[in-house]
């Protein structure tokens, strides 16, 4: 596990960088460090960033914007009426990997930084792990809509998600305020 690497995985840096208020820097302990590796392996094999990080053109087609890396569907993008959906075709996402349609509404994958104001800065870590398990965000508000995987993320061992967790809080903060579900249409 020592050699792994993601794509936008943080250095530890971001968690030694910890402040207690006075501008001192705290550095993370080697337990800590093992837990956000830990996180960092989950979210790649979870495919966390497949959703939640936008994808952007690039020199050979799509690639994930990994600027904005776990940002969120992208607050400037505005997407237009989504396609007409059928029993063959009952869902369909964005180009930019972030919104998704189906008889649900319209979601948005969420800006899982640590930015306070736009993200899950605020959150403490039991309000994570109440999320994954109840499928409701902060555990007690709206439901988390689709497809988001957070039937099976609960299923995950407490010290599991506390490492996915650790990993999302260790990222850079992007301010990305992702805009709100939508009920479907007949529902609105």
């Amino acid at each position: 596990m020592k050699n792994l690497t993601f794509p936008a995985a943080p250095s530890i840096r971001a968690l030694a960088l910890v402040t207690l208020g006075l501008g001192l820097a705290a550095p993370a302990s080697a337990a800590d460090q093992a837990t956000i590796r830990r996180g960092a392996l989950l979210v790649g094999v979870g495919g966390c960033m497949d959703c939640h990080t936008p994808f952007k053109m690039g020199a050979k087609g799509p690639e994930k914007d990994l600027a904005r890396g776990l940002s969120g569907h992208p607050a400037t993008l505005r997407l237009g009426i989504p396609p007409k959906l059928d029993s063959d075709w009952n869902w369909a996402g964005s180009a930019t990997m972030t919104a998704f349609v189906g008889p649900w509404g319209t979601s948005y994958a969420a800006n899982l930084t640590p930015d306070r104001e736009t993200g899950i800065g605020t959150w403490k870590e039991s309000d994570f792990i109440n999320s994954m398990r109840t499928g409701k965000h902060l555990g007690v508000a709206r439901p988390i809509m689709p497809p988001m995987p957070w039937q099976a993320l609960g299923k995950l061992a407490a010290a599991d998600l506390k490492a996915i967790y650790a990993y999302l809080m260790a990222q850079p903060a992007i301010s990305n305020r992702v805009p709100d579900f939508q009920p479907p249409a007949d529902q609105r």
